[in-house]
């Protein structure tokens, strides 16, 4: 009773030191979860950008592609015609991207007589909601191949897929349980959405402070319980047994850079790698576009060629 006293009205030194440091670490562990919540929600809530073009004057001919998602709703996609009955690449922007700001790489796939298909993801571009990073993503692409699939223009059976760090793990998540996707094209790919919140504590300068990291992704992991449960993608690489795959390494972002080395070195064969200077197709000068939409179009091409079909018209 003595010590439960003394804890309630301390009178010693020592117990008054015990009481501030309990204080103390009381209000740094409230004001760590505070600021956690609100990194969280700017993670997944990012600052979107705009995507809006005049179909009618783009070249290409492009048309718009409805698809619905469950839970999502109606995701609009542009579909690029390329050689009649011949396979798809559908582009995967990245974190705070969207399709528009790919419309060069389209330009170049279809050049070379492509289908391509470019959307937003939930809460980029036009589309409202929350991000997970990959987990609903995956989904999201996934209703991308399937009402792509029901054309009767293109192959439905080959498909290819390029992506950028988020669109690059809806991708590999993707492809490892569909056998539709043919090759496949990893820039900046992570093994778990984690990763990624990690990042993004890191880019708003907080990544030094104590626990702060951890109580970000605990806070991610909470909103996303349904996803517990799911292993790392490098648990399931063997899936891409036969599957090309590209894997795409940018030096200036060394912790995704050093993520995408490790997969490609788990990944089986036939894969390959590319090591660039500058990441983020997005803010690459247009010398560096070049170079990278030319890899890009010649892996597809060695890996995913055209049949000899007829051009649509």
């Amino acid at each position: 009773m003595e010590i439960v006293s003394e804890l309630r009205y301390p009178s010693r030194w020592y117990t008054k030191l015990l009481m501030l440091i309990l204080a103390l670490a009381f209000f740094a562990v409230l004001a760590t979860s505070a600021i956690a919540g609100f990194l969280v929600y700017r993670i997944i809530k990012p600052q979107r950008s705009s995507s809006e073009i005049s179909l009618a004057s783009f070249p290409g001919h492009p048309e718009i592609m409805d698809f619905q998602v469950p839970g999502l709703g109606k995701r609009e996609g542009w579909f690029f015609p390329g050689m009649r009955r011949g396979p798809t690449i559908v582009l995967c922007h990245g974190y705070e991207s969207s399709r528009g700001e790919l419309l060069t790489l389209v330009s170049a796939l279809q050049d070379h007589q492509y289908n391509v298909l470019v959307f937003d993801f939930a809460a980029h571009g036009a589309n409202s909601g929350l991000t997970t990073l990959g987990y609903r993503e995956a989904d999201e692409l996934h209703k991308a191949v399937d009402a792509l699939a029901t054309r009767d223009d293109l192959d439905s059976t080959r498909f290819g897929v390029w992506g950028y760090n988020l669109g690059a793990y809806a991708a590999l998540r993707e492809a490892e349980g569909d056998k539709r996707v043919r090759a496949l094209v990893l820039d900046s790919v992570y093994d778990e959405p984690e990763q990624m919140v990690k990042l993004g504590v890191e880019h708003n300068g907080l990544g030094t402070f104590p626990f702060m990291v951890w109580a970000t992704q605990l806070s991610f992991e909470y909103l996303n319980n349904s996803y517990r449960h799911d292993p790392p993608l490098s648990n399931k690489l063997l899936a891409l047994n036969g599957v090309p795959t590209l894997f795409i390494q940018a030096l200036d972002d060394p912790e995704l850079a050093a993520t995408t080395r490790e997969m490609f070195l788990k990944a089986p064969q036939p894969r390959d790698q590319a090591i660039i200077a500058h990441g983020n197709f997005v803010g690459l000068s247009d010398a560096e576009k070049r170079d990278y939409e030319n890899r890009v179009v010649s892996f597809f091409l060695l890996r995913l060629p055209p049949t000899t079909a007829k051009f649509l018209e």
